[in-house]
């Protein structure tokens, strides 16, 4: 690599980095006192928390990165200009398209880290959460399993428990579910066993009865039901995952590509669904190398200035937030139509194809020898 792309690539590193410690900072801390205050309040330790705020840094590093990206490239180019560093480079017969060679080398560099993120730790990150978000509502659901005093885990539910065998098994049990006011439930049971299953805590009750107090229009009318065995979903009661299952950003891109039945029942998503997450990842890297040529090529096209180049700044910034209007819009369409998914990957080819004009624009000859 020649000395003077050596030189802009490692200013625009430098910069890079600066930036990118900045807005992941940022981000984390913000995402990570929610968590503080959601996993504290359940009585999980600041270990968990810890662990917790870690599992969601690679998905912030992902979203941070292209925008890290823009900034560097803006501020160094911007830098460049001001010290007179690019009139130096021009006249010395550089095109603004040979300069921007440097550039999409670095934007390539951060596509390429985003890709790592996006299709690897991101979804490792993201099943290992949910895992423990599922243990940590078991550990709260047995914090409340406690015997000898009548407990209110939720709004209109009771639960009592005479005593908790050595074994585990909870000894006459009694719960009380007034969440339906016309339809009020009673359930007691001689044996119950807590079950862990997929969708989180079950309770399984054994040996026991349930009356059904229904308000019909003759009147209440009481329904007795005698079982040997009964299972009674307690998971979203206690904040577990319920009936949601996994999520398909949980599973890797080879995956979502050529999705399984078992990854469609897990999830209980459709293949096009699959498919369309599995596309989303691939164009998200796609970004970093058009969020820094836009950051560049916009730049190129003014004049130099002793007062900088800041109105070139702020077209940058109103291009950077066009593709990325674009590219949400892109989503929510795909959204709606899984089988536009090619959609996902105009917003990058129309952001390479605004950075060209620009650099086109800033090539043409200017001044007197320009105009004859």
């Amino acid at each position: 690599m020649p000395r003077i792309d050596r030189y802009i690539l490692g200013q625009l590193l430098t910069l890079f980095g600066f930036f990118a410690l900045v807005l992941v900072s940022v981000y984390w801390i913000n995402r990570a006192v929610s968590l503080f205050d959601d996993l504290l309040n359940d009585g999980q330790t600041a270990l968990v928390v810890l662990e917790f705020t870690a599992l969601t840094l690679p998905l912030v590093i992902s979203v941070v990165l292209p925008v890290a990206a823009f900034a560097a490239t803006a501020y160094g180019t911007n830098r460049l200009s001001g010290e007179s560093e690019l009139v130096a480079m021009q006249s010395a017969g550089l095109s603004p398209w040979r300069l921007a060679r440097p550039v999409l080398v670095f934007g390539v560099a951060v596509g390429l880290m985003v890709a790592v993120l996006v299709h690897g730790l991101v979804p490792m990150a993201r099943a290992r959460l949910a895992d423990r978000s599922a243990e940590i509502a078991e550990n709260v659901t047995a914090q409340f399993l406690r015997p000898g005093s009548f407990q209110y885990p939720t709004r209109d539910v009771t639960l009592f428990i005479r005593d908790v065998a050595a074994d585990g098994r909870l000894l006459d049990l009694f719960i009380e579910d007034a969440r339906n006011p016309d339809d009020r439930v009673t359930y007691t049971a001689q044996e119950a066993l807590v079950v862990r299953t997929d969708t989180g805590p079950v309770l399984v009750l054994l040996e026991g009865m349930s009356q059904n107090l229904r308000q019909d229009p003759g009147g209440p009318r009481m329904a007795v039901t005698r079982f040997d065995e009964f299972s009674y979903d307690i998971g979203a009661m206690f904040g577990g995952r319920g009936n949601r299952g996994r999520d398909l950003r949980d599973y890797g891109t080879l995956r979502l590509l050529d999705p399984d039945a078992q990854l469609l029942e897990a999830t209980g998503a459709t293949p096009q669904d699959a498919r369309r997450e599995a596309h989303e990842r691939i164009a998200q890297p796609l970004l970093s190398p058009v969020a820094a040529m836009i950051g560049f090529a916009t730049l190129m096209i003014g004049s130099f200035s002793r007062f900088g180049v800041w109105r070139q700044v702020g077209w940058a910034i109103l291009g950077l937030i066009l593709v990325q209007f674009l590219s949400n819009a892109a989503a929510n369409q795909v959204g709606r139509n899984p089988a536009l998914w090619p959609v996902l990957y105009l917003p990058a080819l129309a952001g390479a194809a605004l950075s060209a004009g620009l650099l086109w624009i800033a090539a043409r000859p200017r001044g007197p020898r320009g105009a004859a």
